[in-house]
């Protein structure tokens, strides 16, 4: 239990890290990634699909924040799986696979790419930030587990 819940923690930490990031990068970068509109698109969506009426405006932001947040800490938990040796190599690994995964998923599961491939910049820091968003969490799992461990 007490790894699943360090996992859990990690994931958070990774989570709320790339989020901090894409939020204060996106207002001071013309190029920044914006993954936000991404998930706001995909919220709207998927709420249309099922007849219901998606939030709008801040409710719209805050609803794809939060949603966002705990969808990454639960795949960021994922690193902490596996033998501790090889932890960061897991969180860098996750982390550049989330980061592509962004940049290809997109266009499949029918929303704009636009605001993560808009330029190579982009591309290269959306990239970026979930592989530090992978490495936060490892390091964190880490943090915890040593902690837990009385070392």
């Amino acid at each position: 239990m007490k790894k699943l819940i360090s996992n859990f923690v990690g994931g958070l930490a990774g989570a709320v890290a790339l989020n901090i990031i894409h939020q204060t990068v996106k207002a001071l970068d013309h190029d920044a990634p914006r993954v936000d509109l991404v998930g706001e698109e995909a919220l709207t969506k998927g709420m249309e699909a099922m007849n219901l009426t998606p939030p709008t405006g801040n409710a719209l932001f805050v609803a794809t924040l939060a949603g966002d947040v705990l969808s990454n800490a639960l795949y960021f938990s994922t690193i902490g799986f596996g033998k501790k040796k090889y932890l960061l190599l897991r969180g860098a690994a996750i982390g550049a696979a989330a980061g592509i995964g962004a940049l290809t998923l997109t266009e499949p599961l029918g929303l704009s790419d636009a605001p993560v491939t808009r330029t190579d910049k982009t591309k290269v820091l959306t990239v970026a930030w979930y592989l530090v968003g992978g490495l936060v969490t490892a390091l964190a799992i880490k943090g915890l587990r040593s902690k837990s461990n009385g070392i």
